[in-house]
């Protein structure tokens, strides 16, 4: 058998995120579908971290094993051919027995995009969250800036409903970086950390909005990491305007 690294980029907006589910168009089901129509088997591939439905990926990382004998240089045009043309692989190589797509990472970073003119152009809504209202982005950029280290991110975690048994039950996790950097008319919230909890990054992004718009100060936020409570945090910020940008390993 062999072991083989796919990296794939996604238009979210249709799909019900990456996990198969039945009657709904995921990611990982299409994915699924189109290597069986390749080889011939069935399989399920692994994906680094499983997306919300309408979160948006530029490097998805996902593993599958197969017996097939097709060039690993082919996989990459036969599943464009297949597959639609919102979800498309970038890359394929053969990857070392061991390699899991999810397990084997070490970090990975996000990004949010929030789009500040007062009219949003008619193709962009799908890939920004749209907020034209007033926000202190000084105070949102320090804000941010609590949430590097290691800390307890349950106040910033969903319930994870598909959270398996044998998964991690920690809620620790290391965020190494955490800013945000205006880009024209957009706001944008990069984070790169050892790995996110369940909404956890549209969680943050929802309370640096309540940063911005006065309602916290941003010492708040270590307030907040401190209570391990997701009540007293945001709300989840809309899933148009996520991307998984990379996965290191």
């Amino acid at each position: 058998m062999r072991n083989l690294k796919l990296i794939l980029a996604y238009d979210g907006s249709e799909f019900s995120g990456w996990q198969v589910q039945p009657d709904a168009a995921t990611i990982q089901g299409m994915l699924a579908s189109a290597i069986g129509r390749l080889t011939g088997e069935k399989v399920l591939p692994q994906g680094s971290g499983r997306t919300d439905a309408g979160v948006h990926a530029l490097a998805q990382v996902a593993t599958f094993s197969t017996a097939s004998p097709i060039p690993v240089e082919n996989f990459v045009k036969a599943l464009n051919h297949v597959l639609p043309a919102s979800i498309r692989v970038l890359q394929a190589e053969e990857a070392p027995a061991g390699f899991h797509a999810r397990k084997s990472a070490r970090a990975k970073t996000y990004r949010y995009r929030i789009f500040r003119g007062a009219i949003c152009p008619p193709f962009l809504p799908r890939y920004v969250w749209h907020y034209p209202f007033p926000l202190d982005e000084e105070a949102m950029e320090k804000a941010a800036g609590f949430v590097v280290g290691e800390h307890d991110f349950t106040s910033f975690a969903a319930a994870d409903p598909e959270r398996g048994r044998d998964e991690e039950v920690s809620n620790l996790r290391t965020i190494l970086v955490s800013r945000w950097v205006r880009e024209g008319e957009e706001f944008v919230y990069s984070v790169r950390g050892s790995g996110f909890l369940h909404h956890m990054v549209r969680n943050l992004v929802g309370t640096f909005l309540l940063v911005g718009k006065g309602t916290l100060k941003p010492e708040d936020v270590a307030r907040i990491l401190g209570a391990q409570d997701r009540s007293v945090a945001g709300a989840t910020a809309p899933a148009s305007g996520l991307y998984l940008v990379n996965v290191e390993y």
